[in-house]
């Protein structure tokens, strides 16, 4: 909570990842709440007022995993609005052409997305989901210690740089220092 907190003022991009991670932490321990607080929450150096907003925190996580329907997969509204959100302004930063680089940058993953769109199952993916889907599956690779081809590898590091670019804009957009026509 207190580290999600921070990243969505900070980085909406490591959010995102983050609370997808927060996710399949809570579908590891079989969204028992007395197993996460045990684990995770008791662990933890903080005041008891903190340690009950954080019990807190993951009771209402698992409320809404289990209200939405996603116990075993998928992800809560919550999370899926912030996917929505961040592809309608990457479409607002596209048709405004107020960052030439941003385009650029874009363009130049489109490979990338188009090879990963062919092994997907979800045809109405957006772009901007998709990319997340393939950093958090990256992620997960490598907290499983797998082996990561060059290929796949220099994908990342493009699509991590779109990302990047799209979690600067969007800041800027929030500030008031981007604006749209």
């Amino acid at each position: 909570m207190f580290i999600a907190s921070q990243l969505k003022k900070q980085n909406i991009v490591e959010y995102l990842l983050y609370m997808w991670q927060i996710e399949d932490l809570i579908r590891a321990f079989f969204l028992n709440i007395d197993v996460i607080n045990e684990k995770i929450i008791e662990p933890y150096q903080i005041s008891a007022e903190e340690k009950k907003q954080l019990y807190d925190w993951y009771v209402s996580l698992i409320d809404m995993m289990r209200s939405e329907n996603v116990q075993q997969s998928g992800h809560i509204q919550l999370n899926k609005n912030i996917i929505i959100l961040l592809n309608d302004f990457h479409q607002d930063m596209m048709k405004s052409g107020e960052e030439p680089t941003y385009n650029s940058k874009f363009y130049s993953v489109l490979p990338s997305l188009a090879a990963l769109r062919q092994k997907q199952n979800e045809a109405n993916i957006s772009d901007i989901e998709l990319c997340f889907n393939f950093l958090y599956g990256i992620m997960t690779l490598r907290l499983q210690k797998k082996e990561i081809s060059q290929e796949t590898q220099q994908a990342q590091e493009e699509i991590s740089q779109f990302l990047s670019l799209l979690n600067t804009h969007y800041f800027r957009y929030l500030s008031g220092e981007l604006q749209f026509d």
